[in-house]
């Protein structure tokens, strides 16, 4: 995607929104993104939330703005505001992750999906797209 202008990136997740893909191994990776109001949490106007997941439906990697990231050792402190943020593992509760753009979003959270199948031993071959799309 390095070639490629920023808006095409983003084009490119705003249409593939909602599409369950599952690759050898029947470990799934499910994208969301819409457009919202840009805020100071979300002041790039969008709401993501891009994940992979184990045959089991575990979720093992994710990147989603979609809630806080809790301070360490805090659980009496408030919720924090919803910010960009990326899970390493199941029960990591989050970690900041810094937007910049939508091609780098992609970049980030496929360097992860490869880092994670690598581990399993599982490539990274669609095997089969099951459109998923929310009707609007």
């Amino acid at each position: 995607m390095h070639n490629r202008a920023p808006e095409d990136a983003l084009e490119f997740l705003l249409l593939s929104m909602g599409a369950f893909i599952i690759s050898k191994g029947a470990t799934g990776l499910r994208f969301e993104i819409e457009r919202v109001k840009a805020t100071k949490e979300r002041p790039h106007g969008l709401a993501y939330s891009f994940t992979l997941h184990a045959p089991d439906g575990t979720r093992l990697v994710g990147f989603d703005n979609a809630h806080g990231v809790p301070a360490k050792a805090s659980r009496s402190k408030p919720k924090p505001p919803a910010s960009d943020h990326w899970h390493r593992t199941q029960s990591d509760l989050g970690r900041p992750y810094q937007f910049k753009n939508a091609e780098g979003l992609i970049d980030d959270f496929f360097d992860e999906v490869e880092r994670v199948l690598g581990e399993h031993g599982i490539g990274m071959t669609v095997v089969e797209v099951e459109e998923t799309r929310r009707a609007r």
